[in-house]
């Protein structure tokens, strides 16, 4: 009977809870933001996007790619996931006037231009999206006020200038994927302040300076496990104390202007899986160490001045790594 009871009573409460969705007004930001967006952003999503309320109306439903919740008396929207239906155009403005986004996700489209700097204002942001597009000029400073942010995707675009430091004032940020543009300077050693960051990939830029630069504050990147700084212009050698980041599974220098010999200790980082020096100016031997890694399955080495001698570890072939499985 009292299970019974209890299943009845969670039953009740769901019920009041769709019910009072669907009775709540969405607040009239909301509503006119997402109209403004409808307006710029063409006829495949508009033809998706039924009625004024992008929440639902009566018996029509929210509108594709938008997600709602009950805020007091009103509904917000808290999620917009637009992607891959080929969006012509500027980043849309009004977007940065959905207060209480958490996901933003418009990748695989082609906007162009820059992104805001107001986008700063969406401070419950926690996952932003927009990589594969068409974007331009300065990632903005003021991505560094969105302090929920735990993934920031803008890969596979055409930013230019510097990365900015402002990304280390993120302190929920765990994955950062900053490939594939025409980035330029020295990667910001201020992110290794970062205690949460598991994903750094900043490969296919134009970036300058050394390893040494980058790991300089003691204590850097505690929970990385990713260090992706292939084709770029990266130069001097391996730093002994690169082996402080014991967390590291990837570790990935290829096609860079690095030189020097191998530190040993760099193969007693435990839990290291993947370790790519190719295409570089490193000189010497591999230590034996790195033979004997009980974890170690690729070793790329091919396209420098090793001794004779000297072998990869592991069948090569190329590393895939699905975005998807860093969304949880």
């Amino acid at each position: 009977m009292a299970r019974f009871l209890l299943l009845a009573f969670t039953l009740i409460l769901i019920s009041s809870s769709l019910l009072g969705l669907a009775l709540s007004k969405t607040l009239k930001r909301d509503v006119k933001a997402l109209n403004e967006i409808k307006a710029s952003l063409g006829w495949r999503v508009v033809y998706a996007w039924v009625g004024d309320d992008p929440c639902g109306d009566g018996d029509l439903p929210p509108w594709s790619g938008v997600t709602c919740s009950t805020q007091g008396d009103y509904r917000v929207v808290t999620e917009l996931e637009v992607y891959a239906v080929s969006i012509v155009g500027p980043f849309p403005t009004a977007v940065t006037n959905l207060l209480d986004l958490t996901r933003l996700d418009l990748h695989n489209n082609k906007l162009t231009g820059p992104i805001p700097p107001q986008i700063g204002r969406l401070r419950r942001l926690k996952i932003l999206n927009l990589r594969w597009n068409k974007l331009q000029d300065a990632i903005p400073p003021e991505i560094g006020e969105l302090k929920s942010l735990t993934h920031l995707y803008l890969s596979f675009n055409n930013f230019k200038g510097e990365i900015p430091k402002e990304l280390a004032n993120l302190p929920e940020l765990r994955y950062l994927y900053l490939q594939e543009n025409r980035l330029i300077g020295r990667i910001p050693p201020e992110l290794g302040t970062l205690q949460n960051l598991r994903h750094l990939d900043v490969g296919n830029n134009h970036l300058v300076g050394t390893i040494r630069e980058l790991i300089r504050i003691e204590g850097c990147f505690p929970a990385l496990r990713n260090l992706y700084l292939n084709n770029n212009y990266l130069t001097g050698g391996i730093p002994a104390q690169l082996a402080n980041l014991s967390n590291l599974e990837i570790l990935y220098l290829s096609y860079n202007k690095m030189s020097g010999v191998i530190p040993s200790g760099l193969a007693h980082i435990p839990k290291l899986i993947y370790l790519y020096l190719d295409h570089n100016q490193f000189t010497g031997r591999i230590p034996d160490a790195f033979y004997k890694h009980p974890f170690l399955k690729e070793m790329y080495i091919e396209g420098n001045a090793f001794r004779p001698g000297v072998s990869p570890i592991g069948v090569h072939k190329v590393l895939e790594v699905s975005d998807t499985e860093f969304l949880v």
